[in-house]
C-alpha cells in the first residue's frame, strides 16, 4: 500500500487555511494546518512532512525563515512558497535559497494543487535517484569484485587510492577481465559519483561517428545537423568519461583527444569556439599498447598523457584461487546459492585456461546451471565441452624450434616467433582471434604481430 504524502499549510488568513483544508483533502492529500511560521515549524520539528506550502508574510516567524529552517533539517522536503505581488523578490531569493516553486495571491486551488503534484513528483524522481545511487555505490564497492587473489588485492588497493582524485587512470587487461567494473568502482567510490558515468567503446563505434559521437554536432555541420548536440565529452560533465579499447581510436582522433585532456576543453564537429569540459578520464585497452607506441600506431604523448596511473588486471588464468569464488558469486545472483559444483567439475574448471576470462567463465556457470541434470548440483558434463574436456593441442612444426638449453650459437629468436604465429593461424584455419586464443595473446597484440612480419590475416 502507497503511503500518501505529508503536507504542512501555513497561512495566517483562516478562510484561506479552510478552503487549503477542504481543496487538499478532496484531493487526497492529508494536510496539516498552522497559522504562523512559529507554529509551522513546531509542527515540522515533530512530525515532519513531505511537502511544506507557506506564506511568506506572517506573524510570530516569517515563511521565508520557515523555508530556510525546513531546508536545513530536511532537504529532501519540498517548500511552495505562497507570495503577494509586492513580495515577489523575497520568493525567488527563496527559491534560490531551495524552495520548489512560488505561486502568487490570488490564486486558483487547480493551479496550486498542479504545483503540488509537480512538487511531489519532483522528490519522489529525486528520492528514487539518490536511492539507485546509493545502490550503485555499493554495487561498486571494491569489496564487491570478487577476488582473493594477491592480484586482485593490488587491483583493489590502487581503487581505493585513486577514487577520490582526478588523476587520469589507465586499465590494462584482456577481454573479459572487467575492465569496465574497475572503472565504474573508481567512479562510484570517488568525488564524482553523483556524476554520469559515460562508457564508450571506441573499437565498436563506426569509423566515419567516431568524431561525432566523442566531441558533438554544431547545428548546420553537415546536411542533416539541424540542432546542436552534445557528445559524450560533455555528457560526462560533472562525472567520470571511460574510453575502452582506446587503442582503436584512429591517429587524428588520438590528437583530438590529447587536445582535450591537456586543455579541458573540446570542439563540436563543424565549430570554431571551444567548449570547456568538466569530466574524469579513465581509459583502458586490451592491447599491448607499448607495443603500439613503439610501433608508432598509438601516439606516445597520448599514452603519456593517460598512462597517469596503471592498474593492471591480472586474467583469470594466472590466479585460479579466484575462480570459486566467481562461481558462488554467479550462483548467488542467479538466484541458486543452494547448488553446489562437483568434484570432478570444480577440477574442469581450474584446469581450464580461460581465454575469456571472468565473462567466460560467468557464461558457463549460467550455461551448467540452466542445463544441469541434478537440482542441486553441477557436474563435469553440464560444462561446456570445451571446459569439461579440453583437447589437448595437436604438436606443430614448432616442436623443432624449442631446444632444450640455449645452444652455445645462440637461437634465431625472430625465425622462431614468426614460425609460432604462422603455425597459430594454420592450427586457427585463419581465424586470427583463434589463432590469439591459442598464443596466449590478445587479438590486438597478435595482429600487430602479424604486420611487424609481414604476415597476412586470413580472418
Amino acid at each position: 500500500m502507497t503511503t500518501k504524502p505529508t503536507i504542512i499549510f501555513a497561512d495566517d488568513d483562516p478562510s484561506l487555511r479552510r478552503v487549503a483544508e477542504y481543496n487538499f483533502e478532496r484531493a487526497g492529500y492529508p494536510v496539516t494546518l498552522a497559522a504562523d511560521g512559529r507554529a509551522a515549524w513546531e509542527i515540522f520539528q515533530q512530525r515532519g512532512a513531505d511537502l511544506v506550502v507557506t506564506d511568506l508574510a506572517m506573524p510570530e516567524m516569517d515563511g521565508f525563515e520557515f523555508a530556510q529552517r525546513v531546508k536545513r533539517a530536511s532537504p529532501e522536503t519540498e517548500v511552495i512558497i505562497v507570495t503577494a505581488h509586492g513580495t515577489i523578490d523575497r520568493a525567488v531569493e527563496a527559491m534560490k535559497a531551495g524552495a520548489f516553486d512560488f505561486i502568487t495571491k490570488p490564486f486558483e486551488f487547480d493551479v496550486l494543487l498542479l504545483t503540488v503534484e509537480r512538487a511531489l513528483e519532483h522528490r519522489r524522481l529525486r528520492m528514487e535517484n539518490e536511492r539507485l545511487q546509493s545502490e550503485l555505490v555499493e554495487r561498486f564497492r571494491p569489496e564487491k569484485i570478487i577476488g582473493v587473489s594477491s592480484g586482485m588485492q593490488r587491483v583493489f588497493d590502487l581503487i581505493a587510492r585513486v577514487a577520490m582524485t582526478d588523476t587520469n587512470v589507465l586499465i590494462l587487461g584482456e577481454s573479459g577481465t572487467g575492465k569496465e567494473m574497475v572503472a565504474r568502482a573508481i567512479h562510484h567510490q570517488g568525488k564524482r559519483k553523483s556524476g554520469p558515468f559515460i562508457a564508450v567503446n571506441c573499437g565498436a563505434l563506426p569509423r566515419d561517428l567516431v568524431e561525432s559521437e566523442l566531441f558533438g554536432v554544431q547545428r548546420g555541420a553537415f546536411t542533416g545537423a539541424d540542432r546542436d548536440r552534445p557528445g559524450r565529452f560533455e555528457r560526462a560533465t560533472g562525472g567520470t568519461l571511460f574510453l575502452d579499447e582506446i587503442t582503436e581510436l584512429p591517429t587524428d582522433l588520438q590528437v583530438k583527444l590529447l587536445r582535450a585532456l591537456q586543455e579541458r576543453e573540446i570542439e563540436r564537429l563543424g565549430a570554431n569556439e571551444p567548449i570547456s569540459i568538466d569530466a574524469r578520464f579513465i581509459c583502458a585497452t586490451n592491447a599491448d599498447i607499448s607495443a603500439l607506441v613503439r610501433d608508432g600506431s598509438f601516439r606516445s604523448d597520448l599514452y603519456y598523457r593517460v598512462n597517469v596511473v596503471t592498474i593492471v588486471i591480472p586474467p583469470l588464468r594466472e590466479r585460479p584461487e579466484d575462480i570459486l569464488p566467481l562461481v558462488e558469486e554467479f550462483l548467488r545472483r542467479a538466484d541458486l546459492s543452494g547448488v553446489t559444483l562437483g568434484t570432478s567439475a570444480v577440477s574442469a574448471l581450474q584446469r581450464y585456461t580461460w581465454p575469456g576470462n571472468v565473462r567466460e567463465l560467468e557464461n558457463a556457470i549460467e550455461r551448467a546451471a540452466v542445463l544441469r541434470k541434478v537440482s542441486d548440483q553441477i557436474s563435469v558434463e553440464d560444462l561446456p565441452e570445451e571446459i569439461a574436456r579440453p583437447i589437448a593441442p595437436e604438436p606443430t612444426a614448432t616442436s623443432h624450434l624449442i631446444p632444450a638449453a640455449i645452444p652455445p650459437d645462440g637461437i634465431d629468436f625472430f625465425a622462431m616467433e614468426k614460425t609460432l604465429l604462422q603455425d597459430a593461424l594454420r592450427a586457427a584455419k585463419g581465424n586470427s582471434s583463434r589463432a590469439a586464443r591459442l598464443l596466449r595473446m590478445t587479438r590486438q597484440t597478435f595482429l600487430y604481430r602479424l604486420k611487424k612480419f609481414g604476415i597476412r590475416d586470413a580472418s
